[in-house]
């Protein structure tokens, strides 16, 4: 079995948390960004991230870079190509960063749900064919964080 070609099937002796509590030790460890990561193994930094954090899956030979570069023993990789869970809690987030994204669907997820309507037709917007950025612009009234996300209009089928 080519490992390039088939993501690991069967469970690790490790958890994706477990994976996850060892990268993150190792960002601590060598002071390393997100951005760096991405940058040594060839991805974008928010997929990269996501996928360090569990929610992601990594190709094999994205997950030996990372798991070489963070001098993390073989075993990450394989647990790096798992296909993850995506399970989350439904209730509203007490972190207060990702509490205000829950704020931005619930104030802005109806407008952005018509304009994508009104300009697109009756489909959404791919979290699956997606792409995301965010980058601190300074600004003379106080720095933002701008968030830009692209994902492939879906249609939705008439039958």
């Amino acid at each position: 079995m080519n490992k390039a070609q088939y993501p690991a099937q069967m469970p690790s002796l490790l958890t994706k948390s477990e994976v996850t509590e060892a990268i993150m030790a190792k960002k601590r460890e060598m002071k390393l960004s997100w951005a760096s990561i991405a940058d040594a193994i060839g991805m974008s930094e928010v997929f990269t991230t996501s996928a360090c954090l569990g929610m992601n899956s990594l190709p094999w030979d994205k997950a030996e870079l990372l798991a070489k570069f963070l001098e993390l023993p073989t075993v990450v990789s394989d647990v790096l190509t798992e296909y993850p869970n995506k399970i989350f809690s439904q209730q509203v987030p007490t972190d207060p960063c990702i509490y205000r994204f829950y704020e931005i669907v619930g104030v802005y997820g109806p407008t952005l749900k018509e304009l994508i309507h009104e300009k697109g037709g009756d489909g959404i917007m791919s979290a699956i064919d997606f792409e995301m950025s965010v980058e601190k612009v300074p600004n003379p009234k106080g720095d933002r964080i701008e968030v830009k996300m692209s994902g492939k209009y879906l249609a939705y089928n008439q039958w």
